[in-house]
């Protein structure tokens, strides 16, 4: 299992980098946007600070395009790189095309034949937008169960992302996902909780330790 951090932020890349359990960094063109630095260095630089895999996610639109600019994203990130590329009928015929050679993941599955087409096309993540799923589907949750049940036997893992509760991301995975993706403030907050702030004080209250 590996938990991401879900940005494009380069100041909360650094405050993960310093934590040590967070093992890669996901991207997507509205997280690219939010960041003061063209694309091109704002890669670099998230590359920089993991040792992990940085996500980029393909905005063009056409086949011969998005080949290009997955070779291109290839090109800035090197071998850390894993390319998400959208859930649709192109997008599986790219992943077949540079699946071979750049590590690639499904983005935006709502259906377990979704999470099926992947596999065959040679992608090794399939990526579920869980609370997105529940609020357009019913049952986000639901859908991590399903895809798990599709690719159960098979080398494509789950990747978890649109987390909006620690217990949103304990009950995907339970469900099956292999990953989270999640904003710097969900990663505290599933590191967080409060009876465990009290022992640690009970503790210090009345306790004795080594002298520092």
């Amino acid at each position: 299992m590996a938990l991401y951090l879900d940005s494009a932020i380069v100041a909360e890349a650094e405050i993960v980098q310093h934590w040590g359990w967070v093992k890669g960094i996901t991207t997507n063109p509205t997280l690219l946007a939010q960041a003061n630095t063209p694309p091109e260095t704002t890669l670099k630089t998230l590359a920089s600070l993991t040792s992990g895999p940085v996500y980029y996610q393909l905005l063009a639109c056409d086949y011969k395009k998005m080949v290009i600019e997955g070779k291109k994203a290839f090109e800035i990130i090197g071998d850390q790189t894993i390319l998400k590329i959208p859930a649709t009928p192109l997008g599986f015929e790219v992943v077949a095309t540079l699946s071979p050679a750049i590590t690639c993941s499904v983005t935006g599955i709502y259906s377990p034949t979704q999470a099926a087409v992947a596999r065959e096309a040679g992608a090794k993540i399939a990526i579920a937008y869980v609370n997105r799923a529940t609020r357009l589907l019913g049952d986000g949750i639901g859908l991590v169960k399903d895809i798990a049940t599709i690719l159960q036997g098979s080398k494509v893992e789950i990747l978890a992302a649109s987390i909006k509760s620690p217990a949103e991301a304990a009950a995907s995975l339970q469900a099956g996902a292999n990953h989270l993706t999640l904003p710097l403030a969900m990663l505290a907050a599933i590191a967080s909780h409060e009876l465990s702030n009290q022992t640690v004080a009970d503790f210090a209250a009345g306790g004795m330790g080594l002298t520092i």
